[in-house]
């Protein structure tokens, strides 16, 4: 057996756009280690979906990882039983019978709320005037921290993110994630009193009625707010750009030949909102001819699975007539996202369509970049619209 080949990448080309060299990854070594990010990546759609798995040998525990530091050991960072008890503490809150019942509702007036107040404007960038809101609002009521500001929702979301992925070490984007986690910490401590006197389906609620311990279920609500607000905003505003600049697939959808669901799960697997998922090696192991040793670590390249050549028919094109049931867009396996039944509702049944009904004429106004290779999304959105 072999060690992984080693690949190196220019860190600013793949944070601007990993595509080609994951691509390239993907052809001539789809298991390798990458020296500049620490960690040896598994690139093939099929492999990814297979080991992520076995969680005997690529475990979710990762006590020394930057998750666990940062917020606490959440329930995306354990295995087996562990994993489970607190999935099901946490389902009354993800359930799709909860988001179609309550959740839906609470979306679908919130976006009105932010429409009602961009829509005379006739222009905005749609990332910071409307993913972010939307996405923002829907994270106060389901965590039950309707004592943040969607505002400070974004802010400590982002700060978390930027945290978990400071693999470069950077001591001030570390500090400000400590802040963030402090900020949340603090709020819950706030609203813990009042949701025990009166209980409800947000993710504090449940886990309380569930009595997990505080430590789990602070961790749990900083995962919420981490993985709940960037994602859906990058999917909002990505998926709208990628309409627009692709007007044949966009009339598909106003004709009803494919659905904003179709869309939306599209571009989840064009441009992967969460491109990575980390690992750590527990026992020694073999996958295609490469050893794992005990104590390394892996990540799970979704974002080039979901670009996988043997997979999909040309990968590179955004096409809302695809099948995407290959697409790990959610992950795979037991730790498939919980929250991914509020997301397609958020994203599919209300932010997408509300907008394009409100907004007539809703076009691009400018350039529109994208960033990041853990975490992508475009990092602004100017549009313009034909107000009332």
């Amino acid at each position: 057996m072999a060690k992984a080949p080693t690949v190196e990448i220019e860190p600013v080309s793949f944070h601007s756009d990993p595509y080609p060299a994951l691509a390239a990854m993907r052809m001539e070594t789809p298991v390798c280690f990458v020296p500049q990010l620490g960690a040896t990546l598994i690139t093939k759609r099929n492999a990814i979906f297979e080991q992520e798995k076995r969680i005997e040998v690529f475990s979710s525990y990762q006590p020394d990882g930057l998750m666990s530091v940062l917020m606490g050991e959440n329930m995306m960072r354990k295995d087996g039983e562990a994993h489970a008890a607190e999935r099901r503490a946490t389902f009354p809150s993800f359930s799709p019978r909860t988001v179609r019942d309550h959740w839906f509702h609470e979306f679908r007036k919130h976006t009105n709320h932010v429409l009602d107040t961009i829509a005379p404007q006739g222009n905005c960038d749609l990332v910071a005037d409307y993913a972010m809101p939307v996405s923002g609002h829907a994270l106060r009521v389901i965590t039950g921290l309707t004592n943040m500001s969607w505002q400070d929702i974004d802010r400590v979301s982002q700060g978390m993110i930027d945290g978990i992925a400071n693999y470069a070490g950077d001591p001030d984007v570390e500090a400000h994630c400590k802040t963030c986690t402090a900020l949340i910490d603090a709020r819950i401590e706030d609203r813990v009193q009042k949701t025990m006197q009166a209980p409800d389906r947000s993710l504090l609620s449940v886990q309380l009625q569930a009595g997990l311990a505080m430590d789990s279920v602070r961790a749990n609500v900083k995962l919420a707010i981490s993985g709940g607000q960037n994602e859906p905003r990058d999917a909002i505003a990505g998926t709208v750009w990628a309409l627009l600049t692709h007007p044949g697939q966009l009339e598909l959808v106003r004709a009803g030949q494919a659905s904003w669901r179709n869309a939306f799960e599209e571009y989840a697997r064009w441009i992967s909102p969460i491109g990575m998922s980390p690992r750590r090696v527990a026992r020694k192991d073999t996958v295609d001819g490469i050893d794992f040793e005990p104590d390394s670590r892996v990540f799970f390249m979704f974002g080039s699975g979901n670009r996988d050549e043997e997979i999909f028919e040309e990968p590179e094109k955004f096409d809302v007539t695809r099948d995407t049931s290959p697409s790990l867009a959610f992950g795979a396996g037991p730790h498939f996202c919980a929250g991914a039944a509020a997301s397609r509702s958020l994203i599919a049944d209300v932010a997408l369509p509300m907008l394009f009904e409100r907004l007539p004429g809703l076009r691009l106004a400018g350039d529109v970049r994208f960033s990041g290779w853990a975490f992508r999304g475009p990092t602004k959105v100017p549009v313009s619209w034909n107000p009332d």
